[in-house]
């Protein structure tokens, strides 16, 4: 029998510090939560079954070691170099009364490459990772060299914040882009990196990248390998754009789809579009890119479902296997 396809998510892990504006005089103290998008996915993916590794960059200090006692808990576990960093990050995330939140970040972030990346069937990444230096670019790097039978699958999750520049930003993930098999993006996502396109426009211009003109390695110039990176994804390449309440759309080079959001009583948003991520990388374990394009509309049903139980309780907390498939 073969062993189980493993994940490999690069990317940050860090301390979620929530402030909630609550009516009256008296504020709620602040609760501190485990968090950072890629960690979040890599619990998700974890969750729902799935070998997880996860390649971050955390303190050797208290609130480091809280990160990895609960992701291990969770089954997750670390890549050698993540724990390496002179401080633990943290995002303070302002809850305003709808539930939706506003994030101030302390991050330093920088990646240490798995040795074997042929040993992981898929690698995740995105968010601060893919654009905060120094580590971003050697993670663009790492992602467009991947042997091509590793499935991608890349979410940006823009923080407009941390980002000075928004072309050097756009061409990052647009290399990174061609290479993947999967794209997720949000709606605030697409409008940051292609103003005044509408979703649907944004991925089809997202689905089509790589056609054309060979990877430039450090987003301008090109690889010293002298390989064709591009595209990898081939025929069965999915870019979703996910529309919060409105649901999300889906486009292949065969189809273009929607679904609905899954019914939810909202108690914050935070882990939203990290499960609805977790939920597509766990179908394309499960159902291959071919399955996976071919079946869109389960797919994102799926992810629907997902998203939707995450929202219902409070801080990064995935659905496990038993609560969306069950």
């Amino acid at each position: 029998m073969s062993a189980a396809p493993r994940a490999l998510i690069i990317g940050e892990a860090l301390i979620d510090i929530v402030d909630r504006a609550e009516p009256g005089p008296a504020a709620a103290a602040p609760i501190e939560h485990v968090g950072g998008s890629p960690a979040n996915v890599a619990m998700g993916l974890s969750r729902l079954g799935h070998d997880t590794t996860l390649a971050t960059h955390l303190g050797d200090d208290a609130r480091g070691a809280r990160i990895r006692d609960y992701l291990a808990g969770e089954g997750v576990n670390f890549s050698p170099g993540s724990f390496t960093a002179a401080r633990t990050s943290t995002a303070r995330a302002s809850i305003d009364t709808a539930g939706a939140a506003r994030y101030d970040f302390d991050i330093d972030w920088r990646f240490t490459p798995p040795a074997d990346p042929a040993a992981f069937a898929l690698v995740h990444t995105g968010s601060i990772a893919l654009f905060l230096e120094p580590g971003g670019a050697a993670v663009a790097d790492y992602v467009v060299r991947l042997p091509s039978e590793v499935v991608v699958t890349l979410d940006p999750n823009i923080r407009p914040a941390l980002i000075p520049d928004h072309a050097v930003a756009l061409a990052r993930f647009e290399r990174a882009a061609a290479r993947a098999n999967l794209i997720k993006l949000s709606d605030e996502d697409a409008e940051w990196l292609y103003p005044g396109l509408s979703p649907a426009e944004t991925a089809q211009r997202v689905l089509a990248l790589g056609v054309g003109s060979p990877d430039r390695g450090g987003d301008g110039g090109y690889d010293s390998d002298g390989a064709d990176h591009r595209g990898a994804g081939g025929e069965h390449r999915i870019v979703v754009v996910t529309l919060g309440a409105a649901g999300a759309i889906a486009v292949t080079r065969e189809r273009e789809v929607a679904v609905p959001a899954a019914p939810a009583v909202v108690v914050d948003t935070i882990s939203a579009g990290d499960s609805f991520m977790a939920s597509l990388a766990s179908s394309l374990l499960e159902r291959g890119g071919p399955g996976a394009a071919t079946h869109i509309d389960d797919v994102l049903d799926r992810a629907a479902r997902a998203a939707a139980i995450a929202v219902s309780a409070a801080g990064a907390n995935p659905p496990r296997r038993a609560q969306l498939d069950g």
